[in-house]
């Protein structure tokens, strides 16, 4: 029996879903191993290269693999003119790395970060090569195989990064980590896929699609350099252990709320894709996608934000106690990050990337003027600068998701006021609740109990429709497995 387009989302999001919380919660549990043996100059370290790792990866994509998915009748002669194009541009994206590390090495006074840089940098050729894989498997709604290939990385990897760690090899051990992850993903995309490349390059076919990806890869790029703005910024003015307690605090936060950026971005963008054209279906699947992902999230990201010192210190220890501090913002910061996503993949699906492109120039300009600002007043100010930046950029992505579908910023606000508030309450709970209790283990115990006693006490008590989505897609996901 053919699978409906409900049934292929039901299972790309419980596919994708599973594998960001297998692979965050492996990485998770292999840092509060590692954590404990390396220092946090060693995290900064690694922090101070990557944002030249992101930017290129960011350009070596190009946007192909979205505009491959978005594409209706993509064929050979496309998915083999991405894949030249992209280890073409890989290996001289290698090239530029290697030969500029001194120079990055000399930036922040680091001379390891020249050697460093030269063998981590290795990625960006290895991802190059899974790419159309990836792509393929996206526009097939197949997110198991994607899923499969993250969960074996993150064992493999995390395993050799603790084996590696114990024997002494410090900030290798993060380089290392980084090189066998990426290996092994593309070894195991590669064995599941059919699809193999041919000596064949269209550049009828790049234009193309490079056309749909060019005002993505702009977009993309500013948004990669202004998401690693404030490492390039805490690595110069400050020094690489600041910048470990800055990446281990937004570490903790990423994990939840990177997951459901991932899984949201993943599965959202092809299935809205199928509906481009229905603006009332589009509509109604956005509103249920945007309630849902806020109802689980928000209290999550609140409930870190209030169980802050435990969470730190219980997990990997007194040293790391600054970062606290710092989670508290990030994580208040971060929460809105999957609607960012939902409502940018709208407008890629009605093909306005010019708009796309419009908003992130927009976005990232106040941004930089709030971190300009923040600056002279320290890093904790900085990151609750964050706060600011991240509610004020939602308010400029739904302008548009207002003109296009009539779901602007005060509608989006309005119809998850009530799992805001329930949040944020339940955040001051935590908090008060920690003022009476002196060890922290006992402390993230309680927090975790009263926590999610009133968040879903209170849900129940007032019948949230949230609920009943996630009542409606379990139904939908067990009567589909019953159907195969």
């Amino acid at each position: 029996m053919p699978e409906s387009l409900k049934d292929k989302t039901i299972k790309g999001t419980f596919w994708t879903g599973l594998e960001r919380f297998w692979v965050q919660g492996v990485q998770f549990l292999v840092m509060l191993v590692i954590a404990r043996i390396l220092s946090p100059k060693d995290y900064g370290l690694i922090g101070m290269i990557s944002v030249f790792i992101a930017i290129s990866q960011s350009l070596i994509e190009s946007g192909f693999s979205q505009a491959l998915i978005r594409k209706k009748d993509a064929d050979e002669v496309d998915y083999n003119t991405v894949f030249y194009f992209n280890i073409v541009m890989s290996i001289i994206f290698y090239g530029i790395l290697y030969l500029i590390s001194p120079a990055i090495a000399s930036f922040y006074k680091e001379p390891i970060l020249c050697p460093l840089m030269r063998v981590v940098s290795l990625v960006v050729i290895i991802n190059a090569f899974n790419i159309v894989q990836g792509s393929i498997f996206s526009i097939q709604l197949d997110f198991k195989k994607q899923a499969h290939s993250g969960m074996l990385a993150a064992i493999i990897s995390g395993m050799a990064s603790i084996i590696l760690a114990i024997k002494g090899y410090g900030v290798w051990t993060l380089v290392y980590q980084q090189l066998i992850s990426t290996i092994v993903i593309t070894i195991v995309l590669w064995s599941y896929s059919n699809w193999r490349p041919k000596w064949i390059y269209s550049w009828k076919s790049f234009k193309e699609l490079f056309s749909f990806g060019l005002n993505l890869v702009i977009s993309g790029l500013i948004d990669t350099i202004h998401d690693n703005l404030y490492v390039l910024v805490i690595g110069k003015i400050y020094n690489a252990t600041s910048l470990g307690y800055y990446g281990r605090a937004e570490h903790y936060a990423q994990l939840p709320a990177s997951n459901f950026n991932s899984i949201f971005f993943r599965v959202t963008y092809p299935v809205l894709c199928k509906l481009q054209d229905d603006d009332n279906k589009l509509r109604e699947i956005y509103m249920k996608m945007l309630r849902v992902s806020t109802f689980v999230l928000f209290p999550i990201m609140c409930g870190i934000a209030g169980a802050a010192y435990p969470v730190v210190v219980a997990l990997v220890g007194e040293k790391w106690a600054f970062s606290a501090i710092l989670l508290v913002p990030i994580c208040m910061a971060k929460m809105w990050y999957p609607i960012h996503a939902i409502n940018l993949n709208v407008l890629k699906v009605k093909g306005r990337t010019d708009l796309f492109l419009r908003l992130e120039i927009i976005k990232k300009v106040f941004s930089v003027i709030i971190l300009v600002t923040s600056i002279p007043f320290g890093l904790v100010y900085m990151c609750y600068g964050m706060i600011v930046s991240s509610i004020g950029a939602l308010a400029i992505n739904s302008f548009y998701t207002g003109r296009l579908i009539q779901l602007g910023f005060w509608k989006q606000m309005k119809d998850i006021s009530h799992i805001l508030l329930v949040s944020l309450c339940m955040f001051m709970l935590i908090r008060i609740v920690n003022i009476w209790i002196d060890n922290v283990y006992i402390q993230l115990l309680i927090d975790i109990f009263v926590g999610a006693a009133f968040y879903f006490g209170i849900a129940f008590l007032f019948h949230f429709k949230e609920i009943e989505y996630i009542q409606s897609l379990r139904k939908s996901k067990k009567e589909s497995s019953n159907n195969n």
